[in-house]
């Protein structure tokens, strides 16, 4: 056991489920805050988008995915009918009992770039380097069911891999492995943090950039930081304000973004699809994705979100699918909402960190994962 202690000391992994959903009693449907969703129906393709991998990882999900693909376009009716005989609602709870939880956002940004290195393309953009490796320790003991860790072998030994401020510290540890080239690294910085983006060519043409692995350090919020050192306030912190501080500090941003060990590699993506791919393997779509912990929430759940938006009181309540996981979303109740590409997307990704309340729809008959 000694190697696997080692490894898990590299940096952050996903364990099994520490926390399950509230299962004292099913919820009855009325008890779901303001369900069903009024226009139901247009969650139906994110559903079935699900369907493309579910049943890969579990054939319990088989006969849902069937089922549902023989209805064919669904009317709000028939997909409540649906739902309702096909699922059973249970409330997530923290570890102490509570129901409210931390609901953020996060968008697809654009940037510009170039396939080669010039004076103003001059950040790079890393693909998965040669050197990273990926350990699940499952596979070696089972008691560590998915717990994965990443570091490089130095010698014999693995190690940790290079933190962000090893990587950025010009001397370029990654030479080789560019992906492209980009004019702003805050702009890239940000990247990271969302996962995925385009980069916009001179040429006019837009390059899709999607998560394809990182380098196991844990995720730090910036913004914590800048807390910490009194720029700003709490109720301050939010992706505008912290871009612009960095803009405006750029003899101190390096220091600021290194506080983030974490560093996301990215791979060309396929500009047909509709949307980057998320941690399930399917197209995210607008507002109808999340990214949730795995360790308690499973992939490819139905889950109804409770929640609002940046400054507007009304509840926004609508059915939304685990189909993605990010570094910084940790806990049972715990939901990042992906809002899309463009201006407003970027608005509200940027400024939400409302408080909510998740409900996983289980099927009746619960695959294991």
């Amino acid at each position: 056991m000694w190697v696997a202690a080692s490894l898990l000391a590299l940096g952050a992994c996903t364990s099994a489920p520490t926390s399950e959903p509230d299962r004292a009693r099913a919820l009855s449907w009325s008890e779901l805050p303001g369900w069903p969703e009024p226009g139901l129906a247009s969650a139906w393709p994110a559903f079935m988008a699900g369907c493309t991998r579910l049943p890969e990882r579990d054939t319990s999900w088989a006969a849902i995915c069937e089922d549902a693909a023989l209805l064919g376009e669904v009317d709000d009716d028939i997909a409540r009918a649906f739902f309702e005989t096909r699922f059973v609602p249970f409330a997530m709870r923290n570890e102490d009992g509570g129901r409210e939880g931390l609901v953020t956002g996060y968008y697809e940004p654009l940037l510009r770039g170039s396939l080669a290195r010039s004076a103003r393309y001059r950040y790079p953009v890393y693909r998965p380097p040669e050197d990273l490796v990926s350990v699940d320790l499952g596979a070696l003991y089972p008691e560590l069911k998915n717990r994965r860790v990443r570091g490089r072998l130095l010698g014999r030994r693995v190690v940790p891999y290079f933190e962000r401020a090893q990587i950025d510290n010009g001397h370029a540890p990654l030479a080789g492995n560019e992906l492209l080239w980009v004019d702003d690294p805050v702009a890239l910085f940000f990247l990271q943090i969302q996962g995925s983006g385009r980069v916009r060519l001179d040429t006019g043409e837009q390059l899709h950039v999607g998560y394809a692995d990182q380098n196991g350090h844990p995720y730090v919020a910036i913004g914590r930081r800048l807390v910490e050192l009194g720029v700003l306030k709490p109720e301050e912190v939010e992706l505008a304000t912290i871009r612009d501080w960095l803009k405006a500090n750029p003899e101190k941003a390096s220091h600021i973004m290194n506080a983030n060990p974490s560093y996301v590699f990215f791979a060309l993506r396929d500009p047909a699809l509709p949307g980057p791919l998320g941690s399930l393997g399917v197209p995210l779509q607008r507002e109808r994705a999340i990214a949730v912990d795995p360790r308690h929430v499973a992939l490819g759940s139905p889950v109804w979100l409770d929640t609002t938006l940046p400054d507007d009181p009304a509840p926004y309540r609508r059915l939304v699918f685990a189909h993605d996981t990010g570094g910084a979303i940790r806990g049972p109740v715990r939901a990042d909402l992906f809002f899309g590409q463009g201006a407003q997307a970027e608005r509200l990704a940027g400024r939400m960190k409302q408080p909510g309340r998740i409900y996983v729809l289980l099927p009746a008959q619960r695959p294991s994962f």
